[in-house]
């Protein structure tokens, strides 16, 4: 089983929300942590993707031109960021560059990983981005197999939720239908017998009254 590093790297950047990102609210800090985790993490990928053995090389040593090369890389993609402004932005890529770069390495020191490890850890990574930020990252870092997945997955959402509203209007027509049936029927009266009904009882006593007149008279 592989670690998740985006949720991990993501954990640590929220540590120092208040220093880096001081005058926005929860919500968007850990938004603009979480995408721009996304679009390193995202970067580090391709890079492993392109050049392994000199990406492994630049980790392992720590390479500052690396470091500002993958900063140069990223930082127009600022225009995607309306809530930073670039001061911000630029510190908080600067940090998230550094952060991801130093975990990777301890990693692959504590775990003697080598590339073979490497590689497998950061590739895999692929499944724990998808659908986790919008294609102007992706498009950013060139890390193109992730673009719309986060689309792919809103969708599979919107047919899950269509599907539970569906199950359960059938399953209050089905109640609905059984309490119908369990009910009793009663036969409606119509309007014509309600009205018609004194006539008759009046003709009734009418009958009887002449038939008790015609006994008497008899007697």
């Amino acid at each position: 089983m592989v670690f998740d590093l985006f949720q991990y790297f993501n954990d640590q950047v929220k540590l120092k929300k208040n220093q880096l990102l001081p005058h926005h609210n929860t919500q968007q800090a850990e938004q603009l942590i979480s995408d721009t985790n996304a679009l390193v993490l995202g970067k580090l990928i391709y890079d492993w993707q392109t050049n392994a053995t000199q990406t492994q090389h630049n980790i392992e040593q720590q390479n500052p031109s690396y470091i500002e090369s993958i900063h140069q890389q990223l930082s127009p993609s600022i225009h995607h960021q309306p809530a930073l402004n670039p001061t911000e932005f630029n510190t908080l890529l600067q940090h998230t560059i550094q952060l991801q770069l130093e975990e990777i390495k301890q990693l692959g020191d504590i775990g003697h990983f080598g590339k073979y490890g490497l590689s497998h850890v950061l590739t895999s990574q692929i499944d724990y981005l998808f659908g986790q930020a919008d294609d102007w990252v992706w498009q950013s870092n060139q890390l193109s197999t992730l673009i719309g997945s986060k689309k792919a997955i809103e969708e599979q959402e919107n047919t899950l939720n269509e599907t539970d509203q569906d199950t359960e209007t059938m399953s209050h027509a089905h109640h609905d239908q059984d309490q119908h049936l369990a009910e009793p029927t009663l036969a409606k009266t119509p309007t014509w017998a309600k009205i018609v009904e004194p006539v008759v009882a009046l003709a009734v006593l009418a009958y009887l009254y002449c038939v008790y007149t015609q006994l008497t008279a008899l007697h």
